[in-house]
């Protein structure tokens, strides 16, 4: 009998590291949902292990496309996925694409609406509003999950990518939340409120296309003054991808936006690929690489942080040697020098300056 709010549904060594199947009860789904997470060597003892061996995990998002499940992306693009990532020292999550598992959950005969294609958008119609928040899910419930039982994505290290719909979700998460590392997609639905798939998606899902619009990446961009803090959005596209051709992708339409805002994208069409998995496994460990590179350097910024806010219990009631810009007169320059700060005396405290400046105040005192 276990305690965790979560179930391993199976595990599978793939390289170095370990692949998990995991089912858990969604407050945003209001059903079971299961996701599966790629786990490398380095931070085994974060499923299963003790609170204190685990380190903290930089985590990738992978959002999956129509029809899809938790398990496409592992069997058909995770040997080369997986490896990239235990070279990079990240984790994969690949959740589902919609909410199923419970007679409760309502679908259509049909491959673009309801299970598997959830569209990763909070549905405010019925029947789909019970059940229809992989919005919700994607940006809060799992994430807390994953930070709370295995200390991974905390201190905002998470990226996130996706194919597809996957793509779309990708891209208008990331852009409707800054605090991701970064963000990348492979044929993404770009202008969802502009092809046949959104169209019909937003519509069902939210009353209209124009709902639409706060989930759709070209027209958050389209809505934008300046870049926004991503310094690159990676886009790769199968320049034989049957979807292109059919108007459902449109990436010239964010590419335009894009430049509108001054927001930085780089979309690769690749000649001869086209929507399938083949191409995603073609490159996927471009993205991968992508995706660590930067989330190395935020794990870098949050441990130099970390590292300056440091205990000042230590140096409680202790005089502390600190340095300080000194001027010794009026009108005498600024000069480094080490001093020492004596333990507050009653009424006092002592405050610790991370950082500084000259306001116009103190130029005025030293005159």
């Amino acid at each position: 009998m276990t305690n965790e709010p979560y179930t391993i549904r199976s595990h599978q060594r793939v390289g170095a590291g370990i692949y998990y199947r995991i089912s858990h009860q969604s407050t945003s789904t209001n059903t079971p949902m299961t996701f599966g997470l790629f786990v490398p060597s380095r931070f085994a003892a974060n499923v299963g292990g003790d609170v204190e061996t685990k380190g903290n995990v930089p985590v990738m998002f992978w959002l999956s496309g129509l029809t899809c499940d938790d398990t496409n992306f592992a069997q058909k693009a995770g040997p080369r996925a997986f490896a990239a990532a235990e070279k990079e020292g990240i984790a994969i999550v690949m959740p589902d694409t919609s909410p199923r598992g419970d007679p409760s959950v309502p679908n259509v005969d049909s491959y673009d609406l309801g299970i598997g294609a959830g569209f990763y958008v909070n549905a405010t119609q019925e029947p789909y509003s019970t059940h229809y928040h992989m919005y919700t899910y994607i940006t809060e419930e799992l994430p807390a999950l994953l930070e709370s039982q295995f200390s991974m994505g905390k201190d905002g290290l998470r990226s996130i990518s996706g194919h597809s719909m996957g793509g779309h979700g990708a891209l208008t998460i990331a852009l409707k939340n800054p605090s991701w590392v970064s963000v990348s997609a492979f044929s993404p639905i770009c202008n969802p409120t502009a092809c046949p798939w959104g169209d019909k998606a937003l519509t069902a899902y939210l009353g209209s296309v124009d709902a639409g619009k706060a989930n759709d990446a070209t027209a958050l961009l389209e809505g934008r003054s300046e870049p926004t803090g991503f310094d690159e959005i990676l886009i790769d596209q199968g320049a034989d991808d049957e979807f292109l051709t059919q108007l459902q992708l449109l990436p010239g339409n964010l590419v335009e936006a894009a430049k509108k805002c001054g927001q930085n994208v780089t979309l690769n069409m690749r000649d001869g690929f086209d929507h399938s998995y083949f191409f995603i496994a073609s490159f996927i460990e471009d993205h991968v690489s992508f995706h660590g590179k930067r989330l190395r350097k935020k794990q870098a910024e949050v441990l130099a942080l970390s590292s300056v806010l440091t205990d000042v219990s230590v140096t409680a009631g202790k005089p502390i040697a600190c340095k300080a810009m000194v001027a010794r007169g009026p009108k005498q320059p600024l000069a480094l020098e080490t001093i020492t700060v004596d333990p507050p005396r009653a009424g006092e405290v002592r405050v610790k300056v991370i950082a500084n400046a000259l306001c116009h105040t103190d130029v005025y005192t030293l005159d």
